[in-house]
């Protein structure tokens, strides 16, 4: 009998097991590989192999060679405005979604669907549709007297990384949207009715009353969503390449130029875990902040 018990408890870390070990082997080995690696001199062009020890060389190189410091002004203003964006227009429509007007529906279905492009698709769509010289919007934009610069958006140096945040809002806006949705509708109607019997203002009931009981899955969709836009690629690949200049070089195309177009491995193994530090110091801060506070 003791011997089946312990059997019975054991037997979801047994289940578990396997899953873990290679989620951990799919973790660990790259991240081990990146860090050997980055205290080596190693570039494909030279040689197949790591040719000698380079201490923090590779560290020095990124910071004082590479444009690092311009990439990562530009990923954390793609990611902090872009994930703070998204939240707020996906919690308007939201909200307008859950007035229960007529066709909600159809609109629903609607709105889920530019999630489901993948972002090189949404990045070509958006090209063609801002190019100077026949794109839709741009004609558009035109139209109605709107200052377009003479290169475009995506060919103008103080656009263009704003242009590449406003196609992920567009992509990914409807995601935040269904989500707090449903958020919204887990909500009690009996404690907003309450509080509006009590002479609260529906303002009110919104900021007292939703929002604090949709903090949790707000502050999980805005960590999700940084993460994401701080890794941002496809996007910024598709419809800028990082120009015009460095003026929307994010992280991820800096990796991308010196892993996979200037072959240097040693580099690209440094610049990883300078993104790794960033990204971990700035994920806990904002998990010491938003979850300091258990009441809600």
């Amino acid at each position: 009998m003791p011997n089946r018990y312990t059997f019975q408890r054991r037997l979801p870390y047994l289940l578990l097991a396997p899953s873990v070990i290679v989620l951990l082997a799919l973790i660990l080995y790259p991240l081990g590989f990146a860090l050997r690696n980055s205290f080596w001199f190693w570039n494909l062009q030279t040689s197949p192999m790591p040719l000698y020890h380079s201490g923090f060389d590779n560290f020095r190189m990124v910071l004082q060679v590479t444009p690092f410091s311009v990439a990562l002004k530009n990923t954390v203003l793609l990611a902090v405005l872009g994930a703070f964006a998204q939240f707020w227009f996906g919690m308007g429509i939201a909200l307008l979604l859950h007035t229960h007007l007529r066709g909600t529906g159809l609109f629903r279905a609607l709105l889920i669907m530019p999630t489901t492009l993948a972002p090189v698709v949404a990045g070509f769509l958006f090209r063609y549709l801002l190019e100077p010289k026949g794109g839709v919007l741009i004609w558009l934009l035109e139209g109605i007297g709107f200052p377009v610069p003479p290169q475009g958006f995506l060919g103008n140096a103080g656009t263009a990384l704003i242009t590449i945040g406003v196609v992920d809002t567009w992509q990914w806006t409807p995601f935040f949207a269904i989500v707090l949705y449903a958020g919204l509708l887990s909500i009690s109607e009996e404690i907003k009715e309450a509080a509006m019997v009590d002479g609260a203002s529906p303002w009110r009931v919104f900021w007292s009353i939703s929002l604090p009981l949709l903090r949790p899955i707000a502050a999980f969709l805005v960590m999700i969503r940084f993460m994401q836009l701080f890794n941002s690629f496809d996007l910024v690949y598709v419809l800028t390449s990082g120009g015009p200049g460095t003026s929307s070089r994010t992280l991820s195309f800096n990796l991308y130029l010196e892993g996979l177009v200037n072959y240097n491995i040693g580099m690209a193994a440094a610049m990883t875990w300078l993104v790794v530090i960033i990204v971990s110091v700035i994920i806990n801060l904002y998990l010491f902040f938003v979850y300091r506070k258990r009441e809600w």
